[in-house]
């Protein structure tokens, strides 16, 4: 059969076509009666096609080796109805719609007649819109042919089940002899006004047929003259519908004209595809299976691109499933499951082709494509699988996967105009699919970067112990921009940080990640939290600047909060400053839960220019902080006070380990639907003991560098690390020699062992020192280079009245020296 593409406004609005052709074949496929419309339709008059072969017309009949093999196959199928082409006197080719229906006469003779409408010249002022409509919707037609004196001659078997009239009273028989009504003697008083005319034009004619099978039913006739080879009239055509089976099916296709808006109410596309497959059946398909292209659900590998598929298919997992048995028993796969793909199955040809197949008689014969797939070939036998359509989902050049329609109990085949229906519900379908497959790509890359830009372990030193939890938002919202970090600095001292973009997706992803690493830049600067905030704002407006400059950019809403904290454990003090951030959760170590009075400060990133306070406090040692994002403490029923007060509670818990109170702070916030992403960082904090440290006040005279090189021996002996002595003796001479030189007043030396060894030298001078590449000739500028050579970092950072310059040791390998 050669299919023609049409649009399925075109199949839908094909009832408004008033001329549909008529031609009557015997078995061997020759016409023996024609109509004017035939003629206006192709050109030939009724004496030119009358006597010879439908393939004059008809294309598709010349295919079968002979024409009785064709009426075979055709009596077979119980006749055939779709959209095809046929060829016009002058050469051109026409798409129709067509249906060639079976009849029987008496003695078991059969005839065949072909109806076809000229899908592409519509009629604005069409009639008999039921009847001309049923021709490509599935309403069953009756259909009887009648002779000059309106004896019935032929029928099929649709009739029977119209009126009630079984074929052997209908026979020979004129209609008011086997239904005697008001109604028929009005139906046989049309027909003979077409006859007399011998017009072939469509009457409608409505009437109420008694039925001795039940209520009395409304059905559309319409009548048409059939001639001879020689023009003169030989009967004519009654064709017969239910109107209220045309009206079931037109409904159907409004349904499906529809159901696209209806397809695609989340952005999950486990959930599109069974809305896909759920809107399917039982409205045209016993069963429904839509099977997506793995990458699709998951938004992660390339995608497959229509045309690029080889000999090797792509690996497809069962996202819908529906059927009019329980359980869809007829699928051999549940949803998730990946499914099997028999090589040269329908399924195969459209994933290679991108185009739709249609099967309807599925050839269930031993040795057939169903036998690849024992496990499938045994459900479809088992089940009377009798006909598929298989539809690609793709868009935009993209193969996301197949839907595929199946019948069991309905004993008719798919058809051309089912398939017209299957795709453009499955085309609808594809767009809400898309959507849903660009946005888990996006939502996978923004969380795999979240993954990646989120710190995989928190490293609090001898200064706290950390835990965290992070709660992406709900798959409506999208990720967001929360991170939290936990950054060693010098002096066993700790930053903590906790910062939230605004917005979602990966745009506020990667912004997360940009402030993260200036974050982490101004920590190791070790910038007070008062001005790295200042700092920060600055670096959130500048961005902010930079994207707007872009000309490929669409500016989004730019802003962010932040709370940063330094903990340190020699003195367990911890200094803090926020911008728009709430305060943390402060537990002691009896249970009691605080929310310091911290200046709320504005956002980063609004350009206010308003200054940022930080605030000190001492916390004993063993206390809990909770660091959080508005995701914790806010929902859509609670205001954050009450948010607050249920996070204080959840941690009141000081004997439980980290990990226990993380548990139970997000236990309220994961039974519940998200709105923003939720992050919860906690730290018990620990302190050093006065033995792990030793400072001095150095005098400055002309030995202070050698009595610092001693001093600190001494106390690297006392501790039992004179391994080190090596490299802490010249680093602690170069920095105090630093110091002497470069500054006025006091000079003080501490060492701090926790898990490295810390030199720290103070002075008086502001300045931060650099390191310098010194010349052969230079008689200074070596020290710094010497410092970091002998340490594993080193560096500069403010203090009270001057500056701290600062090395760091390891201390593996030097006990038991």
């Amino acid at each position: 059969m050669t299919r023609t593409t049409i649009s399925i406004d075109q199949a839908r609005h094909a009832t408004d076509i008033s001329d549909t052709a008529f031609a009557l074949l015997d078995e061997q496929g020759t016409v023996v009666a024609w109509t004017q419309d035939a003629e206006h339709l192709v050109g030939y008059s009724a004496g030119e096609a009358v006597g010879r072969s439908a393939a004059l017309v008809l294309p598709r009949f010349g295919v079968a080796a002979t024409m009785s093999a064709y009426v075979e196959q055709c009596r077979a199928q119980n006749g055939w109805s779709g959209t095809t082409t046929v060829r016009h006197r002058d050469g051109r080719m026409l798409a129709v719609g067509m249906r060639i229906s079976m009849l029987w006469g008496q003695g078991g003779a059969v005839r065949w007649l072909a109806s076809a409408t000229n899908i592409c010249a519509q009629s604005e002022d069409a009639v008999n819109v039921l009847v001309q409509g049923s021709i490509l919707d599935h309403a069953p037609i009756g259909v009887s042919v009648r002779d000059v004196e309106l004896r019935s001659t032929w029928v099929n078997d649709v009739m029977e089940s119209h009126d009630g009239v079984p074929r052997d009273r209908r026979l020979g028989f004129r209609i008011t002899d086997s239904c005697p009504s008001a109604e028929t003697e009005a139906t046989e008083a049309m027909m003979r006004r077409v006859l007399r005319s011998g017009s072939t034009k469509v009457h409608e004619y409505r009437t109420w047929l008694p039925t001795p099978l039940g209520e009395e039913r409304p059905l559309a006739v319409s009548f048409s003259c059939l001639q001879g080879a020689d023009g003169r009239p030989l009967g004519g055509c009654t064709l017969s519908v239910d109107v209220t089976e045309s009206r079931r099916e037109r409904e159907r296709l409004t349904v499906l004209g529809e159901a696209g808006t209806r397809l695609g109410s989340t952005l999950d596309v486990m959930q599109t595809g069974q809305e896909l497959a759920d809107l399917a059946v039982p409205l045209f398909a016993d069963g429904v299976a839509v099977d997506l292209e793995q990458s699709v659900p998951f938004g992660e590998g390339a995608p497959v691109r229509i045309g690029s598929i080889g000999e090797r298919l792509p690996v497809l997992r069962r996202v819908g499933l529906a059927s009019i048995h329980q359980g869809a028993p007829e699928s051999p796969w549940v949803r998730g499951e990946r499914t099997l793909i028999p090589p040269v199955s329908p399924i195969a040809k459209v994933l290679r082709t991108g185009k739709s197949c249609l099967e309807p008689k599925v050839d269930t014969t031993p040795g057939g494509w169903i036998d690849e797939s024992p496990a499938l070939a045994q459900r479809i036998r088992d089940h009377g699988m009798h006909s598929v359509m298989v539809v690609p989902i793709r868009a935009r050049r993209v193969l996301l996967g197949i839907a595929v329609f199946i019948r069991t109990e309905n004993p008719l085949p798919f058809q051309e105009t089912d398939l017209l229906l299957a795709e453009e519900l499955v085309s609808r379908a594809a767009v809400s699919l898309d959507k849903a497959r660009r946005y888990r790509r996006e939502h996978t890359a923004a969380l795999a970067l979240q993954r990646n830009l989120r710190p995989h372990r928190l490293r609090g030193g001898a200064a706290v112990e950390a835990a965290s939890r992070y709660l992406p938002a709900d798959i409506d919202r999208g990720v967001g921009g929360d991170w939290f970090d936990v950054i060693p600095l010098s002096g066993a001292r700790v930053a903590l940080v906790v910062g939230d973009v605004v917005g979602h997706g990966i745009n506020a992803a990667a912004t997360m990640g940009r402030l993260r690493t200036a974050v982490h830049t101004l920590a190791d600067m070790e910038v007070p939290p008062d001005e790295l905030l200042a700092a920060m704002d600055d670096t959130v407006q500048r961005l902010a600047e930079a994207d707007a400059d872009a000309p490929d950019w669409n500016p989004a809403v730019v802003g962010a909060t932040c709370l940063y904290a330094v903990y340190d454990p020699v003195t367990r003090r911890c200094t803090m400053a926020a911008a728009g951030h709430p305060p943390p959760a402060i537990i002691d170590p009896r249970g009691k839960v605080t929310f310091p009075d911290l200046p709320t400060g504005t956002p980063l990133g609004i350009g206010l220019g308003a200054l940022f306070e930080a605030v000190e406090l001492e916390l004993p040692e063993g206390s809990l902080l909770a660091l959080y994002t508005d995701g914790m403490i806010e929902t859509r029923e609670d205001d954050i006070e009450e948010g607050m007060h249920r996070l204080g509670a959840a941690l009141a818990r000081p004997e439980l380990s980290l990990e226990e109170l993380c548990t139970r702070a997000m236990a309220p916030v994961e039974d519940q639907v998200a709105c923003d992403d939720a992050s919860l960082l906690l730290v018990r904090t620990r302190s050093l003991s006065p033995a792990q440290v030793a400072s001095w006040v150095l005098p400055r005279d002309g030995t202070i560098v050698d009595r610092a090189r001693n001093l600190a021996a001494g106390q690297l002996a006392e501790w039992g690390m004179e391994g080190l002595e090596g490299s802490v003796k010249p680093i602690v001479g170069e920095l105090v020699a630093n110091a002497v030189r470069h500054s006025a007043g006091p000079i003080g030396l501490r060492l701090i062992q926790h898990e490295a060894l810390t030199v720290e030298v103070s002075d008086a001078d502001f300045p931060s020192p650099r390191t310098r590449n010194a010349r052969d000739v230079d008689e200074h500028g070596r020290g710094l280079a010497v410092v970091a050579q002998l340490s594993r970092r080193w560096g500069t950072r403010p203090a009270q009245g001057g500056k701290v310059l600062w090395a760091e040791v390891d201390l593996a390998h030097t006990y038991g020296r």
